[in-house]
């Protein structure tokens, strides 16, 4: 059963991410099954990545995306590193952002928005102090306020700043220019890091 609001996320917020969500799924059809073929070729099985994440105040769900890497093992039988398991086209999703088409599904479902904080790690949630924390009182969302403003190039405090700063100003109009400008950061691949790190460093927790 779709969930069409929670509490306290406004309606029109909820009504607006639904049908851009439903109508986007529809018309990239073609785009998911093109690259769901080109994921099972270069990556194998599974097609998708599934992982448990913290969502709207913090209730866990699992994310999906496009995978991005192989299941290359070292002789050990221990995956290889991210670096060596990302394939090229790996790095072409990840630029493009085509991996997260999947989170779509996220949206219809109510654990997601189109626009909100990045949904983090679960064994996050114990570092955050409580104005951290506050990043969770809005869905998680495909892109957001932080990766707009510098997406992996901030540092962590700054990138939780920003997404509660997100949670206090939010506007349907603030949503509009945030998926705006992440459009033409994409097009323009501005803060894609397509040679060198593959992930983010992890949040060790705050010093005080």
């Amino acid at each position: 059963m779709l969930k069409l609001t929670m509490p306290n996320i406004p309606r029109s917020k909820r009504a607006f991410d639904f049908l851009v969500a439903f109508f986007a799924l529809i018309f990239s059809s073609p785009i998911l099954l093109i690259v769901a073929l080109l994921v099972r070729i270069f990556h194998g099985a599974p097609l998708l990545f599934k992982q448990q994440r913290p969502g709207y105040k913090g209730t866990p769900f699992f994310i999906y995306k496009f995978r991005t890497m192989t299941n290359r093992t070292a002789p050990d039988g221990n995956l290889l590193p991210d670096a060596e398991r990302l394939t090229p086209f790996g790095r072409f999703l990840r630029a493009t952002s085509l991996d997260e088409l999947p989170e779509l599904f996220n949206i219809l479902r109510g654990e997601m928005s189109l626009v909100g904080p990045r949904p983090l790690l679960m064994q996050y949630l114990p570092l955050y102090n409580a104005e951290q924390m506050r990043r969770h009182d809005a869905l998680p969302g495909i892109t957001g306020w932080a990766q707009i403003n510098g997406r992996n190039n901030i540092s962590w405090d700054e990138k939780f700043r920003l997404d509660v700063w997100y949670v206090e100003h939010w506007s349907f109009g603030l949503d509009l220019k945030i998926l705006w400008q992440t459009a033409w950061k994409v097009f323009k691949r501005e803060g894609v890091n397509m040679d060198g790190e593959v992930t983010t460093k992890f949040f060790k927790g705050n010093d005080n």
